[in-house]
């Protein structure tokens, strides 16, 4: 495989993955998901509660046993949408080619074990696209205002990171863009941090300092003030080597990350003003994917079983720091066993997909290279071409 491809496929699979393994323990605590499974959990488990079609009405759907979530879905049809432009996208490209995707084309859905459209399995927050753009008619720019504020966004978006690799600058305005026909404030800005690390962390030769200094350089208001707190308290981490250590480190992310945070330290019972737009806040799974991330040193597994066993928003932490690991990583750092699992369990072809973004993304950088030496030329002529004469007035 080319760098390109080995990284896009890293980051699908490792992304998937960790939204898998994460999705078992989502929504608990680290003590109630030890209880549950006899201790930490270490890989594929299964659901929550065993009777899961009727456990929770609101919500029955069969996570666990190496299932991928919205999470997974929602990166795919990205990646689809993609492969059928090959060029960036911006908020119009939502509207035309992402919604009709959710709307108009059935797919597996493993946690509802059928067929069905993606819109019938994403959250309310995601629902939202299409309500805004497919039934309001809104400007794609301004369709994520009033949804509610949360990493719905973020979740999907590493893609954009691979098609602008090595550019975290580009990504990041081009997940802006994007998500503003889904996502407003916090949100909004977690999808174009998370969009810029990835970029950061796929090139050639980088290093968990670029992919700090990415996320340090691209973000906001209460996201870059998270961020920051994370990487003060982590940068310098030794991993974890025991079960203890491990729960020290979940204790101190929390801790850490508790401030900027608008849900709340009980997941299931939100604060009051929860998931609301501010300039204060950042959501809570981009820094805690960062912290867990810097704290393994960028070591694919310790990350993601990191993730997996905080609890709250698992599955999109773990794949975040999924996402993260593996761009760093490569392919070999994302166990084959566990993308074996879940590409069976889920009934995808994950490296498949990787392998379609990296052609799509192929293109895409093909052609930001030849716009690049136009504009090259362009600066240069402005630099040494003489200014001409009036026309009519003597030389």
């Amino acid at each position: 495989m080319t760098w390109l491809e080995d990284r896009a496929v890293a980051v699908i699979t490792g992304a998937a993955v960790g939204d898998a393994l994460g999705g078992a323990t989502e929504g608990w605590t680290p003590e109630q998901i030890e209880q549950r499974h006899g201790g930490r959990v270490t890989g594929i488990v299964g659901p929550w509660y065993p009777n899961w079609r009727d456990a929770r009405p609101i919500a029955p759907y069969h996570k666990g046993d190496g299932h991928v979530t919205d999470d997974t879905l929602m990166t795919c049809a990205l990646v689809e949408v993609y492969a059928r432009r090959r060029a960036h996208l911006d908020a119009y490209a939502m509207a035309e080619d992402l919604v009709p995707l959710m709307i108009g084309e059935p797919r597996w859905v493993p946690e509802l074990e059928s067929s069905a459209l993606l819109l019938q399995r994403v959250f309310l927050a995601e629902k939202w696209i299409v309500t805004r753009l497919h039934y309001g008619h809104v400007d794609p720019r301004e369709a994520g205002v009033g949804n509610v504020v949360n990493c719905g966004a973020a979740m999907y978006i590493a893609p954009v990171g691979i098609v602008n690799a090595g550019d975290p600058r580009a990504a990041y305005a081009e997940a802006i863009d994007l998500t503003g026909a889904h996502q407003s404030s916090y949100g909004r800005e977690a999808a174009g941090v998370l969009a810029g690390m990835v970029a950061a962390a796929v090139a050639p030769g980088a290093t968990l300092d670029d992919v700090t200094a990415a996320a340090l350089e691209t973000a906001h208001d209460g996201t870059a003030a998270a961020l920051r707190a994370v990487v003060d308290a982590f940068a310098d981490a030794t991993p974890p080597r025991t079960d203890d250590e491990e729960r020290a480190l979940a204790g101190a992310v929390r801790e850490t990350v508790a401030p900027f945070d608008s849900v709340g330290p009980h997941y299931r019972e939100m604060a009051l003003d929860a998931r609301r737009p501010s300039r204060t806040r950042s959501i809570e799974e981009l820094p805690a994917a960062l912290a867990f991330t810097l704290a393994h040193r960028g070591g694919y597994r310790g990350a993601v079983l990191a993730a997996v066993n905080y609890g709250r928003d698992a599955d999109s932490i773990a794949s975040m720091a999924g996402a993260l690991c593996a761009g760093l990583g490569g392919t070999a750092a994302v166990p084959a066993e566990w993308v074996d699992a879940v590409g069976e369990a889920s009934r995808m072809d994950l490296r498949a997909t990787g392998r379609l973004l990296a052609s799509a993304a192929d293109d895409i950088l093909r052609a930001d290279r030849e716009r690049a030496l136009a504009r090259i030329a362009a600066l240069d002529a402005l630099a040494t071409t003489p200014p001409a004469v009036p026309v009519g007035d003597p030389a």
